[in-house]
C-alpha cells in the first residue's frame, strides 16, 4: 500500500484539473484545416487524383448526351435502325461506360497511397505523443475510451476522404456539368428546377442532419463509456471473483447499453424522417423536370431523345444525391471523430524538453545524484515534498524508509523527471536534471518498482525490454542473476512462455524478478529499488538481496523501502515523514540516536 495518499492526491488533483483544462471541440473548417497538411505532403497524387475524378464525371455525363443521339438517330426510320446508327456512336458509348469505370478506379488507386499515409502519420504521431505526456494524464485516462476514440479517429480519415473526394465533390462536379448542358441544350426552366431541388435538398438536408447530430454524438458518448466499462472490468477480472460480483458488472455494462439502445432508436427515427423528406425532394424534382420534358416533346421544341436525355441525367444525379444525407451525417461524425484525436494530439506536455536541450553527459562509471531543497505537490493545495536535500554519492547506495504517504516514491517520480519539481533542483553528474533530455535521463536509470506491470507477451520479451535487442545468451545470464532461471527452464515453453495480460500468469514474486532481471539486463549507472524484494519469500529475498548489493557494486543506488532489514548496510538512511526528512545516517548510528528510525526498527524485530 506504499504511495497510497499520493495517489489519492494526485487522483483529486487530475479531477479537478481535467474539469478546468476541457478544451472547446473546434469547428469542422478548423478541423480540415488542420487534416490538410497531411494529404497536401502527397499533394501531386492528390492532383492527379482530382483529374480523373473530373475525367470520370465527364465521361458520365457524356453518356447520356450519347444515348440521346442514338434514340434520334434510331427515331428516325425504325425499319433501318441497324443501318442508320453509326458504329462510332455504338463505340463511343461502350466506351464513355468504360472510361468512367476506368477513371475512377484510378482515382481510387492514385489516391490510396495518400490516403492510408496520412492515417498511419496521425496515428503515429498521436501514439508517440501519448508516450511522451505526463504520468498525470495516464493516471486519469480510461484506457478502452481513449483507444475507441483514436480507432475511430483513424477510422475517420479514411471515411472522410473516402465520402468526400470519393462522393460529394464527384457528385458537386456532376451537378455543375449537368446545369451547363441544360443551360446550352434547353430552355433556364430546366436549370431553375434543378436548382430549387437541389438547394431544398441541402437545407433539409443540413437542417435535419444537425439538429440529429446530437443523438449521434450521445451514441458514441455512450459507446465509449459502454467500452470503457467493460475493459476495466475485464483487467480487473480478479477483484470481481474476489468480491462475487458478475452480477453487478454485468448490471452495470447493461445500464450503458440500455442507454445505448435509448439513443440508437432516437437516431435511427430521425434517420427515417431524413431519408423520407429527401425522397420526396428527389421525386417531387423529377417529376417537374419530366413533365416539362414532356411538354417540349409535345410540342416540338424537344425530341424523344432530348426526354431520354433529361431523364437519364436526373436519375444519374439524384442517385448519388440521395446518399448525400448518409454522406453529409458520416462526414460530421468523422469530423467530429477526427477532432477528438486531433484533440488527445495537441494535448499539452506537461513535462517538456527545453529548446535545443542536450543529452545528458554521463562521466566513466557512476554518476552522483543530488536533491537540492527540493519541494513538490501534485496539489498546490497539498504539498507532499517540503525542501527536501540529499546526495547519493557516485558509486554508493542511498536508503529512504518511512511510513505510506511520507513522499518516498514521489522521489523517484521526480528523478525520473516524471514530473518537474516546483522548488528547488534535481542535478545527475552535476547537471539539473530539466536542462537535459528526458530520454538520457531515463536512459542512465534502472528502476526495479514494487508493482510491477509485464507486457502480454513471452518471458524472453519482457526480460529483453530492458535493452531491446539484446541476446538470448544476455537475456539468460539476466535472468540466472535474479534468480529466475530454473523457473523459466522448468516450464514447457521456457522463455517463450507467454505471461498474459500484465503478467498474471505469473505470481508476484516472479513478476518481481522478471523486473529484476531486466533492471540488470539495461544494466544502467544509477538503480532505482522500490521495495524490489516485496513480493518474495526469505529465503528469494536474502538471494535476491545479496545479488541486487552485488550488482550496486561501483553504481549510485537508490533505495526504497519498507523492511529495514533490507537496507541495513546503506551508505545513508533517509527517514521521511511527512514529506520531510527527519533523520539520516548510516544504520548503526540511527540505532544509538534512538529515535523514530530506532522506534521503526524495534517494531519490525519485534514482529519478525
Amino acid at each position: 500500500m506504499r504511495g497510497r495518499g499520493e495517489r489519492l492526491s494526485l487522483a483529486g488533483t487530475v479531477a479537478s484539473t481535467e474539469a478546468q483544462a476541457q478544451p472547446q471541440p473546434r469547428s469542422d473548417w478548423a478541423t480540415l484545416r488542420r487534416l490538410f497538411p497531411y494529404l497536401w505532403h502527397y499533394k501531386w497524387r492528390v492532383i492527379a487524383a482530382l483529374a480523373f475524378m473530373v475525367g470520370a464525371k465527364l465521361a458520365n455525363v457524356g453518356v447520356p448526351v450519347l444515348l440521346k443521339e442514338l434514340v434520334d438517330r434510331m427515331d428516325t426510320r425504325p425499319a433501318d435502325a441497324l443501318w442508320l446508327v453509326p458504329a462510332a456512336l455504338l463505340l463511343a458509348y461502350g466506351a464513355l461506360r468504360f472510361l468512367t469505370s476506368l477513371f475512377t478506379e484510378l482515382r481510387e488507386l492514385v489516391f490510396a497511397k495518400a490516403t492510408e499515409g496520412a492515417a498511419r502519420t496521425i496515428s503515429l504521431q498521436v501514439f508517440g505523443h501519448l508516450h511522451a505526456l505526463s504520468l498525470r494524464f495516464h493516471l486519469e485516462r480510461q484506457t478502452g475510451g481513449m483507444t475507441r476514440d483514436i480507432e475511430r479517429g483513424t477510422r475517420a480519415v479514411h471515411s472522410l476522404i473516402s465520402y468526400s473526394l470519393y462522393s460529394i465533390v464527384p457528385t458537386l462536379i456532376e451537378f455543375a456539368l449537368v446545369l451547363g448542358l441544360l443551360a446550352f441544350r434547353f430552355d433556364l426552366m430546366f436549370v431553375w428546377i434543378t436548382l430549387a431541388a437541389l438547394v431544398s435538398y441541402i437545407i433539409f438536408t443540413v437542417t435535419v442532419t444537425e439538429w440529429r447530430t446530437r443523438f449521434r454524438r450521445r451514441m458514441n458518448e455512450l459507446d465509449s463509456t459502454a467500452h470503457s466499462r467493460a475493459v476495466d472490468s475485464l483487467l480487473n477480472y480478479e477483484t470481481v471473483k474476489y468480491f462475487n460480483n458478475e452480477e453487478f458488472e454485468a448490471r452495470r455494462y447493461d445500464e450503458n447499453l440500455e442507454k445505448y439502445r435509448r439513443a440508437a432508436i432516437k437516431s435511427q427515427a430521425s434517420l427515417s424522417l431524413l431519408n423520407t423528406g429527401q425522397q420526396l425532394i428527389i421525386a417531387t424534382g423529377l417529376v417537374a423536370m419530366l413533365w416539362r420534358a414532356t411538354l417540349g416533346v409535345t410540342e416540338g421544341r424537344m425530341t424523344l431523345g432530348d426526354l431520354v436525355m433529361v431523364n437519364a441525367l436526373m436519375i444519374q444525379l439524384y442517385i448519388p444525391l440521395g446518399f448525400l444525407g448518409v454522406l453529409y451525417r458520416e462526414i460530421k461524425q468523422s469530423l467530429t471523430d477526427i477532432d477528438k484525436m486531433f484533440t488527445l494530439l495537441e494535448r499539452e506536455r506537461e513535462v517538456a524538453d527545453a529548446p535545443g536541450a542536450p543529452d545528458l553527459p554521463l562521466p566513466p562509471g557512476a554518476a552522483a545524484v543530488r536533491f537540492e531543497h527540493v519541494s513538490f505537490a501534485y496539489d498546490p493545495a497539498r504539498p507532499i515534498l517540503h525542501d527536501v536535500s540529499f546526495e547519493i554519492p557516485a558509486g554508493k547506495t542511498v536508503a529512504v524508509v518511512g511510513p505510506s504517504g511520507a513522499g518516498k516514491s514521489t522521489l523517484a517520480r521526480l528523478l525520473y523527471r516524471f514530473y518537474d519539481v516546483t522548488g528547488g533542483r534535481i542535478e545527475i553528474a552535476g547537471q539539473d536534471i530539466r536542462h537535459v533530455t528526458q530520454a538520457s535521463v531515463r536512459r542512465a536509470i534502472g528502476i526495479v518498482p514494487q508493482d510491477t506491470v509485464l507486457f502480454n507477451d513471452t518471458v524472453e520479451y519482457n526480460i529483453a525490454y530492458g535493452r531491446p535487442g539484446a541476446s538470448r545468451a544476455e537475456v539468460e545470464a539476466a535472468a540466472r542473476a535474479a534468480h529466475i532461471h530454473d523457473f523459466i527452464a522448468g516450464t514447457p515453453a521456457g522463455y517463450d512462455t507467454m505471461v498474459g495480460e500484465r503478467g498474471l500468469k505469473l505470481s508476484g514474486g516472479e513478476k518481481q524478478r522478471v523486473a529484476i532481471a531486466r533492471t540488470l539486463l539495461k544494466n544502467p549507472p544509477i538503480l532505482i529499488f522500490d521495495e524490489a524484494t516485496s513480493a518474495l519469500d526469505s529465503a528469494n529475498e536474502r538471494a535476491i538481496q545479496a545479488e541486487l548489493r552485488s550488482v550496486a557494486q561501483g553504481k549510485t543506488a537508490l533505495v526504497i523501502a519498507h523492511r529495514l532489514s533490507t537496507v541495513v548496510d546503506a551508505h545513508e538512511i533517509l527517514v521521511m515523514e511527512g514529506g520531510r526528512i527527519v533523520e539520516r545516517g548510516p544504520h548503526a548510528a540511527l540505532l544509538r540516536r534512538d529515535g523514530t528510525y530506532a522506534r521503526m526498527w524495534a517494531l519490525q524485530q519485534s514482529a519478525e
